[in-house]
């Protein structure tokens, strides 16, 4: 098998301590906001069961195959995502070009979160919010001002990104088993737990029909090709795909276990918790007449309106935001990951030292998506081009990694793996045989880069 010597992640100590464990960790990078907040609203807007359906689809022709060439490529290198391309595009006898994969991925990494840290600070303050009662009786402009008020205020948005970023930092810290495998061992139970909670609680609404047949029926005189292509690129980029992540995870992911297996198990259990939170939100919507197409603010002011008028609506409220918290938490573990591994690697450091300075640099990068909710709301460093004139730091950042470095990592990883790497070994390595082999190679060479392809040409006209 053409495969390169197995590194120092690939050491006993330093793997995954079982395929459920990587599982866990995979899947709390990928259950992230887009789940519990994006995939609900973005359903919401697109006429409900036909959107579900088309995303399934273009789960399977795009999700997975770059889910399990990412993570193939991760185990094959055995070290961060920037030694990984360099050592394999040697093994492999590629073009060096491809090794700008590796340095997509850190930097991707590092820009999502120093956002994302941000936003996470939100579902951090709302736990608080929920909790202390704020939202019971409030009605939709108290609510939408709360929401505003927050936003407005530069010290609150940095206390909460602060406080996020520092926890991430010190699970990281503490390396694969000790610290993100057993946050992940805690978190993600938690989740599902949380989850399964809160679709119980949505079936005593007498909404919880409408719901379903709003989620599960499909009506495709609803779905336009806006619709589609908001599926196709959910879709694309829902499994944490094209930021490094899972090459990182991968790195540490025993020779024993299917990578195809896992990467299937992975998809199912993400878009699983995407349909659930729709199952847990959708009811409360519509119980209380509310609009399921409220676009991002369906979370923050839609759905306290929801709890503040319902029965319990303080404990349901608490543990819905705590669900968000999590989904943020094991996300933002995953994409600080890259970077320290690199700064392992690279500069000589220690875990962590790694994951202070990592998570410092990145905490001062999201101090300029604090400010665009506020000071710097009317500050749009590219103005002078047309096509970014309005966007504020946290737009072109958002814009930067989501349109342009995701789509592109991704598009590279399936290339690379379909069209640059020998095809000897490869189909042990995945574990898949024969013709399913041959056709998994047809879509990840094919199929996939012609919908990331259209999902890159869509996000930028």
């Amino acid at each position: 098998m053409s495969q390169a010597t197995p590194k120092a992640h690939q050491q006993a100590g330093s793997l995954w301590s079982s395929r459920m464990a990587f599982i866990l960790a995979a899947v709390g990078s990928a259950v992230g906001l887009g789940n519990i907040w994006k995939f609900p609203y973005i359903t919401g807007e697109n006429g409900g069961g036909a959107f579900v359906l088309v995303y399934l689809a273009c789960i399977a022709i795009v999700g997975i195959p770059v889910l399990i060439a990412e993570v193939m490529i991760g185990r094959r290198g055995g070290q961060s995502p920037v030694a990984s391309m360099r050592e394999l595009t040697t093994t492999e006898g590629t073009r060096k070009g491809w090794r700008l994969i590796g340095w997509n991925g850190i930097v991707a990494s590092f820009l999502v979160l120093s956002f994302y840290s941000v936003i996470g600070g939100w579902a951090l303050v709302y736990v608080f919010k929920a909790a202390s009662g704020m939202f019971t009786g409030a009605d939709a402009d108290a609510i939408g001002g709360a929401f505003g008020g927050m936003l407005a205020s530069a010290s609150d948005l940095l206390l909460w990104h602060s406080v996020f970023m520092a926890i991430v930092i010190f699970i990281v810290g503490r390396g694969i088993r000790s610290g993100m495998e057993k946050a992940i061992n805690t978190l993600m139970p938690l989740l599902f737990v949380l989850l399964f909670i809160m679709v119980g609680y949505a079936m005593t609404t007498g909404k919880f029909g409408e719901a379903v047949s709003f989620m599960f029926s499909p009506d495709f005189s609803k779905l336009t090709t806006e619709g589609v292509l908001t599926a196709l690129g959910h879709a694309a980029f829902t499994l944490s795909i094209g930021i490094g992540v899972m090459m990182a995870y991968g790195s540490y992911l025993p020779q024993k276990v299917n990578i195809a297996r896992t990467a299937m198990t992975i998809a199912v259990l993400d878009t699983g918790v995407a349909l659930m939170a729709g199952l847990a939100i959708f009811p409360l919507v519509f119980a209380n007449g509310l609009e399921p197409g409220a676009g991002p603010g369906l979370i923050f002011v839609t759905l306290p309106l929801a709890f503040g008028q319902m029965s319990g609506g303080v404990i349901f409220g608490t543990l819905f935001f705590a669900l968000l918290l999590v989904a943020a938490l094991t996300s933002a573990i995953s994409m600080l990951e890259p970077v320290v591994e690199w700064l392992e690697e690279h500069k000589g450091i220690s875990r962590a030292k790694s994951a202070l300075a990592g998570g410092l640099a990145i905490w001062l990068v999201g101090i300029g998506t604090v400010l665009s909710f506020n000071s710097w709301a009317e500050f749009h460093p590219l103005a002078f081009i047309p096509f970014f004139e309005g966007k504020t730091v946290f737009d072109l950042l958002d814009f930067l990694v989501s349109n342009l470095m995701m789509p592109l990592g991704g598009l590279a990883i399936a290339l690379f793996a379909g069209w640059a790497m020998k095809r000897q070994g490869l189909d042990q390595e995945i574990g898949l045989k024969g013709g399913v082999y041959s056709a998994f190679m047809f879509v990840l060479r094919f199929l996939t880069p012609a919908g990331i392809a259209v999902v890159f040409l869509y996000n930028l006209l």
